[in-house]
């Protein structure tokens, strides 16, 4: 039980690394889209695209580091895109839940704006790892075998 804890836990840690990474991308690619310097776009449309861009970034990064190994029963274009299409809604319903447990923690425990940024943020980075780690990369054959392979002393 402790080596499978360990185990997530580095998974975790990548994950959030690659997380890291995403929101540089994001940044960069609001920049250049949005700055009057550069393309001087609408706001909400830089967004939208940087965060499709971001998400990209995300999916390839978990795909072939985070989450190596885990989608190797699913190889091929068809079953990547299908990780990516999970990937992308867990990764949308992260962004709503995250928009929720801010507004909750701002405006009805009247929490300070970036520490209930912060709380968010975390919250909803473990919920986003535990539904890819469970849905986008973990096959229903792998899911069954690792239960299976699990001793019942742990």
């Amino acid at each position: 039980m402790a080596e499978m804890m360990r185990r997530m836990l580095k998974r975790y840690i990548k994950f959030c690394i690659v997380g890291g990474s995403g929101m540089m991308v994001d940044m960069f690619t609001i920049y250049l889209l949005v700055s009057p310097a550069f393309l001087g776009w609408n706001l909400t449309l830089g967004k939208v695209i940087a965060a499709e861009i971001a998400i990209v970034n995300n999916f390839i990064w978990n795909d072939v580091w985070t989450f190596r190994g885990l989608g190797a029963a699913q190889i091929g274009w068809r079953q990547r895109g299908a990780r990516f299409a999970k990937f992308n809604l867990i990764c949308l319903a992260g962004i709503v839940l995250s928009v929720l447990l801010l507004n909750v923690q701002v405006f009805v425990l009247h929490l300070n704006i970036y520490l209930a940024n912060f709380i968010s943020i975390v919250l909803v980075s473990a919920w986003n790892f535990l539904l890819n780690l469970r849905f986008g990369w973990n096959s229903p054959a792998t899911r069954t075998r690792r239960s299976q392979e699990t001793p019942a002393s742990d």
